[in-house]
């Protein structure tokens, strides 16, 4: 059985976040930019909680977003990490850091050699390597292959490839949106066989 845990992002609602804990899901992802369709108010993060296990990591998802404003959120919906989806340089990661307590975790997008050495290189807590901004594609992984540090492998994930990430390149963790969806909405037997195929590696 892998090690690896599961991130599923965009929960928006309560039966989500049950059925995920029932998963034991690792990290549960809300998206707090609210540009974006999957987006959740602060406050229901927070009502979500109590649904939310102990050994699991409540994440609220920006995009290049004002720091007062992820630092507001981050204290109203009482998250453990945060993350960071957009062009947010190391500056204001460690500014995040600093004024919220709290881990941080930033997207890279892999395209070139030189994203893996600004990965390795990063100044946040934890990486997540995805093709962009919820595109539900994947990235050519053969990037990531000397990559020497933890990462959560994003970006097009569904129950069908999964296991055979896992299998190849062992990550931290897996994160999954669109790909455990039917039309829009999370679907349970999907985010069940994800979880399924993610653990029987």
């Amino acid at each position: 059985m892998t090690d690896t845990k599961i991130k599923f992002c965009g929960l928006r609602r309560e039966e989500d976040v049950k059925f995920a804990a029932s998963l034991d899901a690792g990290f549960m992802g809300f998206i707090l930019s609210e540009r974006f369709r999957r987006y959740v108010k602060p406050e229901d993060v927070a009502s979500f909680r109590k649904f939310v296990p102990a050994n699991t990591k409540t994440v609220g998802v920006f995009v290049d977003e004002p720091e007062e404003y992820v630092i507001g959120c981050a204290k109203t919906a009482k998250l453990d990490m945060i993350q960071l989806h957009g062009n947010e340089d190391d500056g204001y990661i460690t500014a995040i850091k600093k004024k919220t307590g709290l881990p941080v975790i930033k997207m890279v997008k892999p395209v070139s050699e030189s994203d893996i050495i600004a990965a390795r290189h990063c100044v946040a807590d934890l990486i997540l390597l995805d093709s962009g901004t919820g595109t539900g594609k994947v990235f050519d992984w053969s990037l990531i292959r000397d990559l020497d540090r933890d990462y959560i492998l994003a970006g097009g994930l569904t129950p069908d490839n999964v296991g055979d990430a896992v299998e190849r390149l062992k990550p931290f963790a897996v994160d999954v949106s669109s790909g455990v969806e039917t039309e829009g909405i999370k679907d349970f037997s999907k985010m069940k066989a994800f979880a399924s195929e993610v653990r029987k590696i």
